[in-house]
């Protein structure tokens, strides 16, 4: 329960991170790496159920920072970024998370697309070792640590 509990208060507080930059947060690259850091989570283990598009299709337009953009946009985007990870997931890996290096070049989005991964992949309370492999793959592309984030 302990373990819980640390990832339940991480998550909050990467989330209350983010609420505060969310005037920061409003370009089209941001949005576009977010999309897809949400969808690599989603599809972490190879494939994703109905269920967990669904549930992240929920967080997304759930999260505070993410309202800075059409519900309707955002989970058309995160959609085709699924669609192009079911396809061929190592091919779509590849093209999202070069998706994601766009915004390389301004440090507090690219941090905050990283806590957002980590946000969505611990909201059921069981950040697994695939979410993290794909969030640190993420860090790796945006040339942040990912013991930055502990991962």
């Amino acid at each position: 329960m302990a373990i819980w509990n640390r990832l339940r208060e991480s998550a909050k507080t990467m989330q209350a991170q983010l609420e505060s930059r969310k005037n920061d947060l409003k370009s089209g690259a941001f949005r576009d790496a977010s999309m897809a850091m949400c969808a690599l989570v989603a599809a972490a283990d190879g494939s994703v159920d109905p269920a967990e598009r669904q549930r992240v299709a929920s967080l997304i337009t759930s999260n505070e920072v993410l309202r800075n953009f059409p519900a309707d946009d955002l989970q058309r985007r995160f959609n085709d970024y699924v669609t192009k990870l079911t396809g061929d997931f190592a091919l779509g890996k590849v093209s999202l998370l070069q998706e994601i290096g766009k915004v390389k070049s301004k440090p507090v989005e690219a941090r905050a697309v990283i806590q957002i991964g980590i946000v969505i992949g611990s909201a059921d309370g069981d950040f697994d070792q695939n979410e993290k492999a794909v969030v640190r793959e993420a860090c790796l592309a945006v040339d942040i640590p990912p013991s930055d984030f502990e991962l």
